[in-house]
């Protein structure tokens, strides 16, 4: 659990990072949708999350002072091709919109690779803002031989290896890998 404060503007908050919990799920979906907008359930990304659980120990929420979620984000287990290698897809990151700029985001994506790479885990991936996310080390520059399913950005889709070399030979289209979403599961 990270506490951190934050200094947005004028107004100063605090928030705790710690693993996301089931009972942040609704919450959660309500966030991505003021903070993303109803199309963000037809983004590619999107489609190799469906019916997947986000990789152990690698979801995230951040809360304010009095318990509300603030921040979320989730890393998901994928393979590189059919018999290519394993990776982790990050995403959605997203913060509550009036608290933006408050640092919120940034401590998720410290803590979220932080954890990926004590986890062992090689590389992540991503679709998102190239100025944004390479600050954190991510570039568009090792992705060329890899693809996303469906349509996408190019100049979008980002990786930092946690492992040097990790994505070195490695081709193909991202597929969903990891744990299969039960029914017990939905509102997680």
């Amino acid at each position: 659990m990270v506490h951190a404060a934050v200094n947005p503007g004028r107004c100063t908050a605090e928030f705790i990072i710690a693993q996301e919990e089931a009972r942040d799920a609704a919450a959660r979906e309500a966030l991505l949708d003021r903070a993303m907008g109803p199309k963000r359930r037809k983004k590619s990304s999107e489609k190799l999350r469906r019916g997947w659980l986000p990789s152990p120990g690698l979801a995230f929420a951040a809360h304010d002072g009095s318990g509300v979620l603030v921040g979320t984000v989730r890393l998901w287990d994928v393979r590189i091709g059919a018999e290519g290698g394993r990776a982790l897809l990050l995403g959605p990151l997203a913060v509550e919109p009036s608290m933006k700029g408050a640092g919120i985001g940034h401590m998720l994506m410290e803590r979220a690779v932080e954890e990926a790479r004590r986890l062992g885990h090689r590389a992540i991936l991503l679709v998102g803002d190239a100025p944004y996310y390479s600050r954190f080390g991510f570039s568009a520059e090792i992705t060329g031989r890899l693809s996303m399913p469906g349509p996408y950005e190019r100049e979008r889709f980002l990786a930092l290896e946690l492992v040097k070399g990790a994505l070195e030979g490695e081709a193909g289209t991202l597929r969903a890998a990891g744990r299969k979403l039960r029914r017990k599961h939905l509102a997680a």
